[in-house]
């Protein structure tokens, strides 16, 4: 029996022109080879699985191949070329920082880049998850990589730039790696299934590819997982991989938001149960909702259209939808799961959480598309007065006053006290002292204090 050797080793790109999904990355470092222009450290980043530690290894077998092709790849014939592929090579050298992370390790390499190369022009370092080195490695390592030899080149690699010392970054040249693009991830997966002999629906590596998330090492594996369930002559469907990978179905999302254009709560809440019921998760529930809702709101507008990345099947029956979605209601219902998202985990009654998120759902779109106005509730016209009201006091006699009071039109009910009306009160005069009456009264009460003290 033959040892099996999984797909992301097997169909690993050995040249520049096999890495998909980074042209800007491929054709710099071709430039930077075919003038002699290559600097002596580089770093590159991106997320994991695009080809990052694969673009580094090829470029270290450019540097030192022998026979460089016309189109700056290398030969992969020579001896540089396959004692680098068979991972022999005595000039380039690969680190492991996640294991590789001390003082020791960073200066056990510096003792080593003084010596010169035995085969080829250079040495090549190769340092994977450099963002793993602690800072006095970091530290140690900055003389080295600022001032390397003639024959030395560092090439680093990370996911995470951001944790990297800045001193470092100030001394690479910077390569940002790009997600791979969903079709570039289907035709790849096309080709290895068509080189194995594997039969498949285009929908399944559709779906593959939507699982990987731009990570083409992911991809492999998921399909050397799907390949091994469908067996010997099987075939990669649909159904297996959906099945394989715990992808709700779509069916449950387009039957959820076509009761809630309903407004049908005991549907929404019988859906809800179903999907716990098949044992998947609440969270995982709302999640792909929102995604669903999200793939509906591109669909609404031709400029955002080549944001859907979904199936080619599905894609009829998403602008379907969309037509009958309007956009209050799906904004409102992106707003309303988003909140459910965040405080799903923190929930005691998850369950009654995501529940009273959907009854708000199915709600949200009759309150949206109700148009029937409001019964008209203002306040009765006042008329305004025929004359205007004079702000004078004016002069009445008591007679006048008494034929001027006129009883009131509603009587007063039983159960309710009376108040009496308020007596007329005399107007009071205030009169204001003037400086010479304070003296006047001053100097009479100063004479009589003195009266008083000689008595």
């Amino acid at each position: 029996m033959s040892q099996f050797v999984v797909s992301a080793r097997k169909y690993r790109p050995t040249s520049f022109k096999d890495v998909i999904s980074q042209p800007h990355i491929t054709t710099t470092l071709k430039n930077a080879i075919a003038s002699g222009q290559l600097a002596h450290a580089f770093l590159f980043c991106g997320p994991r699985g695009v080809g990052k530690t694969t673009c580094a290894r090829i470029l270290a077998k450019a540097i030192n191949c022998i026979e460089v092709t016309e189109a700056v790849e290398p030969c992969n014939q020579c001896t540089n070329c396959l004692s680098l592929n068979s991972h022999s090579a005595m000039n380039v050298y690969e680190l492991d920082a996640a294991s590789n992370n001390s003082v020791e390790d960073i200066r056990e390499l510096v003792g080593q880049v003084r010596y010169a190369p035995q085969m080829g022009k250079y040495k090549i370092y190769i340092i994977d998850e450099v963002h793993m080195l602690s800072n006095a490695a970091f530290n140690a390592f900055l003389k080295t990589l600022e001032e390397p030899p003639s024959y030395a080149i560092f090439i680093l690699a990370t996911t995470e730039r951001h944790k990297v010392l800045p001193t470092i970054l100030s001394r690479c040249q910077i390569f940002n790696f790009n997600r791979i693009k969903l079709e570039d991830i289907v035709t790849q997966l096309k080709a290895i299934a068509t080189k194995e002999a594997i039969a498949y629906e285009e929908s399944a590596l559709q779906l593959i590819a939507q699982k990987a998330e731009g990570a083409m090492r992911d991809a492999l594996s998921i399909f050397d997982l799907i390949t091994a369930s469908a067996g010997a002559g099987g075939k990669i469907t649909y159904a297996a991989t959906r099945d394989h990978l715990q992808i709700l179905d779509y069916d449950y999302y387009f039957k959820c938001i076509d009761a809630c254009l309903r407004g049908d709560i005991p549907a929404v809440l019988t859906l809800y149960d179903a999907v716990l019921r098949a044992g998947f998760n609440g969270h995982h529930f709302v999640v792909g909702l929102g995604e669903y809702l999200r793939n509906l709101l591109v669909c609404t507008d031709d400029a955002t259209l080549p944001l859907l990345e979904v199936t080619d099947n599905m894609r009829s029956r998403y602008a379907e939808y969309a037509s009958r979605c309007k956009m209050p209601f799906l904004l409102k219902a992106l707003a309303r799961l988003n909140q459910c998202d965040i405080g799903y985990k923190s929930s005691q009654h998850q369950r009654l959480h995501v529940e009273l998120a959907l009854i708000d759902l199915a709600t949200s779109h009759l309150s949206t598309s109700a148009s029937t106005p409001l019964p008209d509730q203002s306040l009765p016209k006042i008329d305004p007065p025929q004359a205007p009201i004079s702000t004078q006091p004016k002069q009445m006699d008591a007679a006048a006053v008494q034929s001027s009071i006129t009883p009131l039109a509603k009587p007063n009910p039983d159960h309710l006290p009376t108040t009496p009306a308020p007596a007329a009160q005399q107007p009071t005069t205030i009169t204001i002292p003037t400086l010479a009456n304070l003296k006047s009264t001053l100097t009479k009460k100063k004479t009589n204090d003195s009266d008083v003290k000689k008595k």
